[in-house]
């Protein structure tokens, strides 16, 4: 018999955990739900009752606690380490792309100057700015 076993079968919440190699607060989950057997004592204390071989599985068959040895552990680890490298693989793309920017600002600019002719220029600086209409304000008729 379990020393910290009560006569009747019984574990309090901190020894159920420890039994069942969880935490307190797992087995307060389990005693909501209840897959775990909740007895109140008359002390005030809540107690749990367990198989007497200390191998109670939930009868939805979740784990309340994650071992690094189990399976479902390292998948998530592994899928962890590939979404790390793909963030700082992206990140390098976008670093990349951010550094080229005032370069393809300048190129669009030099090429757009290029396009124009020179007639247009010269019509463009003979243009008094009240001349100069925006096309929105035209379209709107605020000028």
């Amino acid at each position: 018999m379990d020393p910290n076993q009560t006569p009747n079968g019984l574990y309090t919440v901190r020894q159920a955990a420890e039994i069942l190699g969880t935490t307190a607060e797992a087995i307060r989950s389990r005693l909501n739900r209840g897959t775990l057997k909740r007895v109140d004592g008359e002390d005030g204390r809540v107690y749990v009752r367990l198989d007497p071989d200390h191998t109670h599985i939930d009868a939805d068959h979740t784990a309340d606690h994650t071992v690094e040895e189990s399976l479902v552990f390292k998948l998530q680890a592994d899928q962890i380490e590939f979404l790390r490298r793909e963030l700082e693989r992206k990140d390098h793309i976008i670093m990349g792309l951010t550094q080229r920017i005032p370069e393809l600002e300048a190129r669009e600019s030099s090429v757009t100057a290029s396009e124009e002719s020179p007639s247009t220029q010269k019509t463009q600086e003979q243009q008094e700015p009240s001349q100069r209409r925006s096309w929105w304000r035209s379209f709107f008729g605020l000028e």
